[in-house]
């Protein structure tokens, strides 16, 4: 019996099926062509329709299983690399065992080119690529469903209320542990929810979810089978800055922010297309542990994301104009972060974005390129 069906990737033996159904579905075809042509679609949508599914059986026709599956995203990946990033690098893939399958546990910028960027990494490597752990709130659509579970990803079952939360974080916890055993890579984000303001903290919740399969046994003992790895993904640009400070003045200003229908495919589509600058994935050392306190185990994950992420002009720019408008939040004020070397060219950039971004929103838009700093910086300094 497949236990983890209703959550886990399609199989190979799934995809073409799953593949057939998606090129037929009209809602699906209505929203690639609105994507890629939003004005045309509205006037003639019978005739996009059409010219969407045409195209979109061309480009999946050899498609036959996952792994075929991988390399026409990568295709896809390889072209908004080409036309989003000014640069994208790694570092740590060295350290890494090619016969040991690692659960990345990844800080949280961008809903999908956070693991994309991971998987991208891994692939050109050589090495397997990734599950990917994906809320079920992403996933509202059945066309997105069969989207992400044939690009490996898994469900996290977040609406889940009450007992049946229980039993549905048992099983993804148990559904984690089998990939590992089974020799598959698992990515996972650090917390729930992007960090809109450049914060990354591991949640200490996070990790008790990740032993709840194997509960009778101490933390750290079953946390060590998992072998996590630790991973820093920095954006010169986070193409999601705006909306995400919108978010943050809002939630500022009345005490929440209520999203609809279209904001996380809104946020993803940015994610997905905005300008992104130099781009950096930091692969981090496995976790070895002297404690089975979940605090303490966040932290020490927290410290080695910190310390790999990689800091950029803009971080460095963003935190002189808190400094200078005296917005630096307390914990800030009085840090000491050197007399990094800022390229004119920088300023200039970052000058001209900041100009275009609504006076209300600068300080949630400016904290959330300056944290990286503070957290590096007072990190440091407790250590």
């Amino acid at each position: 019996m497949d236990k983890f069906k209703e959550i886990r990737p399609y199989h190979d033996h799934e995809v073409r099926p799953v593949l057939d159904r998606l090129v037929t579905n009209p809602e699906f075809l209505s929203s690639i062509a609105s994507f890629y042509a939003p004005r045309v679609s509205h006037l003639l949508p019978s005739v996009m329709r059409l010219i969407a599914r045409k195209k979109l059986k061309g480009q999946v026709t050899s498609v036959h299983d996952v792994a075929s599956m991988q390399d026409v995203i990568a295709g896809y990946m390889y072209k908004m690399i080409e036309g989003t990033t000014t640069s994208l690098t790694h570092s740590g893939l060295e350290q890494l065992d090619s016969e040991r399958s690692y659960l990345f546990l990844s800080n949280h910028r961008d809903i999908t080119m956070d693991p994309a960027f991971v998987n991208y990494m891994l692939y050109r490597a050589g090495n397997r690529t990734v599950q990917i752990a994906t809320g079920d709130n992403l996933l509202k659509k059945p066309f997105v469903s069969d989207l992400m579970r044939l690009n490996k990803s898994f469900i996290v079952q977040r609406s889940l209320k009450g007992r049946e939360l229980l039993q549905g974080l048992t099983l993804l916890s148990e559904y984690m542990h089998h990939c590992i055993e089974q020799g598959s890579h698992v990515w996972i984000a650090q917390r729930e929810g992007r960090a809109k303001d450049g914060v990354d903290k591991t949640e200490a919740a996070l990790l008790k979810m990740l032993a709840m399969y194997q509960r009778k046994q101490p933390l750290s003992e079953s946390l060590q089978k998992l072998h996590i790895v630790p991973v820093s993904i920095s954006y010169e640009y986070d193409a999601c800055d705006v909306l995400k400070a919108e978010e943050l003045h809002a939630i500022e200003a009345t005490g929440s922010f209520t999203k609809n229908e279209k904001s996380d495919i809104q946020s993803i589509v940015a994610g997905m297309t905005g300008f992104k600058g130099a781009v950096h994935v930091a692969f981090g050392r496995e976790m070895q542990y002297e404690s089975d306190n979940s605090d303490v185990i966040a932290a020490s994950i927290d410290s080695q994301i910190l310390v790999n992420y990689k800091l950029r002009d803009s971080n460095y720019i963003a935190f002189e104009l808190l400094q200078e408008k005296g917005l630096l939040p307390e914990i800030a004020v009085g840090l000491d972060i050197g007399s990094p070397e800022i390229q004119r060219e920088s300023r200039d950039f970052f000058s001209n974005r900041l100009r275009q971004v609504d006076p209300k929103l600068h300080r949630h838009y400016l904290l959330s390129y300056a944290n990286p700093v503070i957290s590096r910086i007072r990190d440091q300094s407790l250590a």
